[in-house]
């Protein structure tokens, strides 16, 4: 579908069909990925593991067994499809940026748009090393729910529910260091302003605080402030990228 010009308008049939476009484009994305992650499945189970394998070797034998189970016929199967689509959105990741950029391309002055390529490239990086910062996490915040469970629990994890939390502190810790992302387009488009940010800090930390409570799945204070902790610095990152841009375009003016 070609795009609109700067200053055509699209109806409301056109953007619903554009919208379905780059709905199907990821999608199909993401299916690929999905594939390629079932074929390489035992490589990436092993990589999901290691965390958890670790700490049971460095600890007691009787703290946590360094397997997991299938509690069901259909659990191990329904853990392959979930590691499957978690891997598949996480290496479409790129795709469906490019595609969610291209669908508010139309909105945006023409000075806008060369942001582009730095907006999806910066996404991913940041939603990277967020994804690694939670692989070293994982750990520490499962040995202090197993220590916190009582030694009388015997400590028996399903593989079904052990990448389901795995996952979602990968996503959450992904979507948490995108904030910056945000700010940043947000002060791009006028949105709001640096000076607004930075005397609004006390009450973003509080935010930040908030949101990383209610996005992380484990809910241990562990791993609540190491997604916090970030959050946070990266807040004020991007309120002096935002000044340096409002220093560029008085330069530029």
């Amino acid at each position: 579908m070609a795009q609109p010009g700067a200053g055509d308008t699209m109806t409301l049939t056109e953007h619903l069909a554009e919208l379905r476009t780059r709905i199907i484009r990821s999608a199909l994305a993401v299916t690929i990925g999905m594939v390629l992650i079932i074929v390489f499945y035992e490589q990436v189970y092993d990589f999901l593991l290691g965390p958890y394998r670790d700490l049971c070797e460095s600890k007691p034998e009787n703290f946590c067994s360094p397997d997991l189970f299938a509690f069901s016929p259909t659990e191990g199967f329904s853990a392959r499809l979930r590691i499957g689509m978690y891997g598949g959105i996480i290496m479409a990741l790129p795709v469906i940026l490019w595609q969610i950029w291209r669908f508010v391309v139309p909105a945006l002055e023409a000075k806008e748009k060369r942001y582009a390529i730095p907006f999806v490239l910066s996404s991913v990086v940041l939603f990277a090393a967020g994804g690694v910062l939670a692989y070293f996490t994982i750990g520490r915040a499962l040995e202090f729910l197993i220590a916190w469970s009582g030694e009388e629990v015997n400590q028996a994890f399903a593989i079904d529910k052990y990448v389901g939390l795995f996952g979602l502190m990968i996503f959450a810790f992904g979507i948490g260091f995108l904030l910056p992302v945000l700010l940043v387009f947000l002060q791009l488009v006028n949105v709001v302003t640096p000076k607004a940010l930075l005397s609004g800090w006390r009450y973003a930390i509080v935010a930040i605080f908030v949101l990383a409570a209610v996005i992380t799945p484990s809910g241990d204070p562990i791993t609540l402030m190491m997604l916090a902790g970030p959050m946070v610095g990266m807040y004020f990152i991007a309120v002096l990228i935002g000044y340096g841009i409002m220093r560029r375009r008085r330069a530029q003016a």
